[in-house]
């Protein structure tokens, strides 16, 4: 499985990936899922889950044209005008990839299943982020609504729903990505570090952080370690239950 959280935020973009795709008794695997183009006039990032073969050749597809058969025109996430062009650009690819291998789908049992963030600026255009679906269907984040999850979700969402908001400055989010990349580690064991981290703001076209994030990471094991303390001295501190003498 994977966790994936991105947000789109006043002041820019924070994403944060981690990087397992298998994990069992004997067999952990680990692949980046943050994929990043960045040559100078746009900075785009798009974060993956789901089938990895699915996944991979979707990548492969928008970043490096692979798969584009010679009557379709020549369109990669370094030549496409705008955000929403690269919105459409990938779900297109999420259908052929579909499309290729429907076929043998029923017969192989193979289950297909893609879920993608797609985030950045292209220089002259407005920064956005996207949600796409397996179907390429997508759905654009709002300031109502500033940040996106995929994959296992469910650990690390509610300190987001309680405090990220649009104005949420940069650094702040990346504590609370990292916070909620915590919460899902501890719950699931198919989540796992290195996490990949990507900061970008707004209007400058280039990235501003880019790291990978391991166990053995020094302001990670601090804020895992000052959130648990921070926790357990919340719940000691509130009142005691009336119902008791």
């Amino acid at each position: 499985m994977t966790y994936c959280v991105g947000f789109c935020l006043q002041d820019g973009l924070v994403l944060l990936s981690d990087t397992r795709t298998n994990a069992g008794p004997d067999n952990i695997a680990n692949f980046g899922k943050l994929h990043v183009v960045a040559p100078g006039d746009r900075v785009i990032a798009m974060m993956t889950s789901g089938n990895l073969a699915v996944t991979q050749a979707v990548t492969a597809r928008v970043l490096e044209g692979a798969g584009i058969g010679a009557d379709e025109p020549f369109e990669t996430l370094m030549t496409v005008k705008s955000m929403y062009d690269a919105a459409q650009l990938v779900g297109d690819a999420v259908r052929k990839v579909f499309s290729s291998i429907a076929s043998g789908q029923t017969a192989q049992s193979f289950f297909f299943d893609a879920s993608i963030i797609l985030a950045g600026q292209i220089e002259g255009r407005r920064m956005r982020m996207f949600h796409i679906y397996s179907a390429g269907n997508f759905i654009e984040s709002m300031p109502e609504t500033p940040f996106f999850q995929i994959g296992e979700t469910k650990y690390g969402k509610p300190i987001l729903d309680r405090v990220a908001r649009y104005d949420t400055p940069l650094d702040d989010a990346v504590k609370l990505a990292l916070i909620s990349m915590d919460s899902t580690l501890r719950s699931n064991f198919s989540v796992g570090l290195p996490a990949d981290l990507l900061v970008y703001k707004r209007d400058t076209q280039r990235v501003a952080v880019h790291e990978r994030i391991s166990e053995d990471d020094s302001y990670f094991r601090t804020i895992r370690e000052n959130w648990s303390e921070a926790l357990r001295k919340a719940y000691r501190d509130l009142p005691a239950p009336p119902w008791f003498d």
